[in-house]
């Protein structure tokens, strides 16, 4: 993914230094946000991926190991979300989009 993305959700313009970028590495599916909300009536209206990989620097997501919403342990199906703030890549992982969204539904990092 290079250059301006279209978010998944709304279609709205998200920048390669802005928004939310959603994966599932051992389906290859990824999805892309403008807001962290998005995430929210995306999964409910039954999730809609593209298909390939999100494009993150190597090892972002090595060391975590732990579902974000629930801390239950991680196995490969794990799904990644990186946000993307100007250079700064904050990764987060879930044991499931459902995770995923209610985390983002309770205000994410910031509940």
């Amino acid at each position: 993914m290079t250059g301006e993305l279209q978010c998944t959700w709304c279609g709205a313009t998200v920048g390669r230094e802005d928004g939310y970028r959603l994966a599932e590495p051992s389906g290859a599916r990824r999805a892309v946000f403008c807001r962290l909300e998005h995430i929210v009536p995306w999964s409910i209206q039954g999730p809609a991926w593209e298909a390939g990989e999100i494009e993150e620097p190597s090892g972002i997501d090595e060391s975590l190991d732990r579902c974000a919403q629930c801390d239950a342990p991680l196995y490969d199906t794990r799904v990644l979300l990186v946000r993307h703030r100007g250079e700064h890549r904050i990764p987060d992982a879930f044991c499931s989009v459902e995770h995923a969204a209610d985390w983002a539904k309770a205000g994410g990092r910031w509940r």
